[in-house]
């Protein structure tokens, strides 16, 4: 069966079986590319998901900020083991971190000890449930709430210890980009990412922003807690079990305000834009070598209630090379309400396709069998 076949067939089944209204694939294969799509871009108009469209990439904005940062050491602004109370004194003076030992390395590798900011009480009450976005979906955060909810929760382990994905360190990370430029953080993604790439399409959202660019899809969301769960009870071993029960419509988050991501994921791109992004990041065509190399030194995940047969460099996930049979795929992506986003390809930027769906992560079975569809890699096996 021919690759573009084989990588239909996986769109429609996440279609036809994983409760994902919408999706599409675009791929760059050497000089050629192309584009599949199963699902509707509006579940009330039907109308058909459509290249070029402008979506929410989630957590792919932790790899723009890892790349400014590292272009500032490159010059000599920054070091990427400062600790960061070089920078922002007593921004970590709070329930038992200490900003003299956690580095901006750490930060940008969810090595820091910081706790999982999904699960502080002041996200998790407004987002939890159905009723609580409606009522707070157009919230803003400023950087100073986001620094303070970033260490609202005690550690969960030493700084170098182990991975902890961690939406606060790379808020801190941001507030570090502009402490050091005297720049927003937006500017600064601007001109040492977006504009060097050519990145057309691609944008920092800004903090009072709702919508997006024409042509988008609609948004859907499903990814709510039971009705009576105390979210201060959810931890990453329970947090599956509470969830509602399948089959609830979905509800339309296409209006939101998304500040909450800010320097953790708050970019707005498209699939084409987004694998130029990966190639660059994958071939080291934006960074020097020496930060290059750096972006790929990567720490394992086990353990960590995150992607299964990964490893984290800084901003971005390699697949484990014991899992591929030795081939190395470099991937970034990211997940919120209503939309998921992966890009992964070779590390050569030869051979990538960038995946989207108009709903949350809802299996890694999808990504898993797009990745066999198209590397003819069999994760795992």
């Amino acid at each position: 069966m021919a690759t573009r076949e084989r990588v239909q067939r996986v769109l429609d089944r996440a279609v036809a079986e994983a409760g994902i209204p919408g999706i599409v694939a675009e791929v760059k294969d050497g000089d050629r590319t192309w584009f599949a799509t199963a699902g509707v871009a509006d579940l009330r108009t039907g109308a058909a998901r459509r290249p070029g469209e402008h979506v929410h990439t989630g957590s792919s904005g932790k790899a723009f900020t890892a790349a400014v940062l590292l272009s500032l050491e490159a010059e000599g602004r920054l070091g990427l083991d400062d600790p960061v109370h070089t920078w922002l004194p007593g921004v970590l003076d709070a329930n038992g971190y200490d900003g003299d030992k956690i580095t901006i390395r750490h930060l940008l590798s969810n090595t820091s000890g910081l706790f999982p900011t999904g699960l502080a009480p002041e996200v998790s009450h407004r987002y939890a449930t159905r009723s609580g976005i409606l009522r707070h979906r157009f919230d803003a955060f400023t950087t100073g709430e986001l620094l303070r909810v970033a260490t609202s929760q005690p550690p969960v382990g030493e700084p170098g210890e182990r991975f902890a994905y961690s939406n606060g360190g790379f808020h801190i990370a941001g507030a570090v980009i502009e402490k050091v430029t005297g720049s927003t953080y937006e500017q600064e993604v601007d001109r040492r990412v977006i504009r060097p790439l050519g990145l057309t399409h691609t944008r920092v959202r800004p903090l009072d922003d709702t919508g997006y660019p024409a042509p988008h899809p609609r948004a859907y969301s499903t990814m709510f807690f039971k009705d009576g769960v105390d979210p201060s009870t959810i931890t990453p071993e329970n947090w599956e079990s509470m969830m509602e029960e399948p089959g609830l419509p979905p509800l339309d988050v296409t209006e939101f305000n998304t500040s909450l991501g800010w320097s953790a994921g708050n970019v707005v791109s498209t699939t084409g834009d987004m694998i130029r992004f990966l190639d660059a990041m994958s071939t080291g065509s934006l960074l020097p070598p020496a930060q290059h190399r750096q972006m790929w030194t990567t720490v394992p995940t086990e353990g960590s209630h995150w992607m299964p047969y990964a490893r984290y460099g800084l901003g971005l996930f390699e697949l484990d090379p014991e899992a591929t049979g030795g081939r190395t795929l470099r991937g970034v992506g990211g997940s919120l309400w209503g939309s998921w986003l992966l890009v992964i390809g070779t590390s050569d930027g030869r051979h990538t396709i960038a995946v989207h769906t108009n709903t949350e992560w809802k299996t890694w079975d999808v990504m898993f069998q797009l990745v066999e569809a198209e590397f003819g890699v069999s994760v795992g096996a």
